[in-house]
């Protein structure tokens, strides 16, 4: 078939690159996000996938809206058959749903229903979910609500971040995409309709929600910091400072401490929950580099009154 593939992120190259590498489809067009800055110099840069496709010779389509008039007409020039989508970013028009003759088909990382939505990796992992996966499903109007074509499983490791955890699902994800493509093409894998029970819903997890409450369990605290590693960045604060916090480890057996009591050793820094304490991990104070908590601990000197969380 040929395809435009839909995708902006690191996520989505693992599945491009299967794409390029099948013998049985051709992508002429990549579509992805316009430039944006990023990194410490805030320098323009172009997307992950706008990069692999101008190193492999593919054009590059960046609307700045799914929408745009000219964007649809040279959609439609292109004429693909099928627009495999992973983490594009944007929300796609009836028009621009109708142009493929197969549609446009998004490679989610959640078990269908569960988790539709923008952040659904970093929803299992807060939640405490057992096992995840990835489904390809046939776009809708409705948030990710359409038929499903396959699914793959992956289980959720204790001690998963969110980033570890979809850069497998983005690998095992990139078979199940081209397995699909290759079952639409030849007739043979037709899509089924989402069970009505079971929806649940995966907001963008944002820099408040990120923030640490000591005084929750300490099973909460450890998954609420796997979510946000690495975006957006759990932190909590420390003598009116912003501290970024790595994954922590709970610490069953240390004893008791108050939320956000500190308790550093030559080497190791407790804190406490409303359980039991967890180890921190690496940490990052504002303007500094990544360290060591022990590293972080020796240079600030917590006192017995100092508590993280304190604004």
């Amino acid at each position: 078939m040929r395809l435009v593939f839909a995708g902006t992120p690191d996520t989505a190259l693992p599945p491009l690159r299967a794409l390029l590498d099948s013998p049985r489809h051709e992508v002429v067009a990549v579509v992805t996000r316009p430039d944006a800055q990023s990194g410490r110099g805030r320098k323009v840069h172009s997307s992950p996938v706008a990069e692999l496709a101008e190193s492999a010779g593919i054009e590059v389509l960046k609307p700045a809206k799914a929408g745009d008039p000219e964007f649809l007409a040279r959609l439609a020039a292109i004429g693909p058959d099928c627009c495999p989508v992973v983490a594009y970013g944007a929300l796609l028009p009836q028009r621009a749903l109708d142009i493929p003759k197969f549609g446009w088909i998004n490679l989610h990382f959640s078990l269908l229903p569960a988790w539709r939505g923008a952040a659904p990796v970093q929803h299992a992992v807060l939640h405490g979910d057992a096992i995840t996966g990835a489904a390809t499903f046939q776009i809708v109007k409705e948030l990710d609500a359409g038929p499903v074509y396959g699914v793959v499983t992956e289980e959720i490791r204790p001690s998963d971040t969110s980033g570890e955890l979809l850069g497998r699902l983005a690998e095992s994800g990139a078979g199940l995409l081209v397995a699909t493509l290759d079952g639409v093409e030849d007739g043979t894998l037709h899509a089924r309709p989402q069970p009505a029970d079971g929806v649940t819903y995966a907001s963008k997890l944002e820099a408040p929600d990120a923030r640490v409450d000591w005084s929750a369990p300490a099973m909460r605290v450890d998954r609420l910091i796997r979510a946000c590693t690495p975006a957006p960045g759990a932190w909590t604060e420390f003598r009116d400072t912003r501290l970024k916090l790595g994954p922590v480890r709970p610490a069953p057996d240390a004893g008791r401490l108050a939320p956000g009591e500190i308790a550093a050793g030559k080497d190791t820094v407790l804190v406490g929950t409303a359980t039991h304490p967890v180890l921190l991990g690496d940490v990052q104070s504002q303007g500094k580099r990544q360290m060591t908590a022990g590293e972080w601990a020796r240079g600030v000197r917590p006192s017995p009154d100092d508590r993280l969380g304190r604004p």
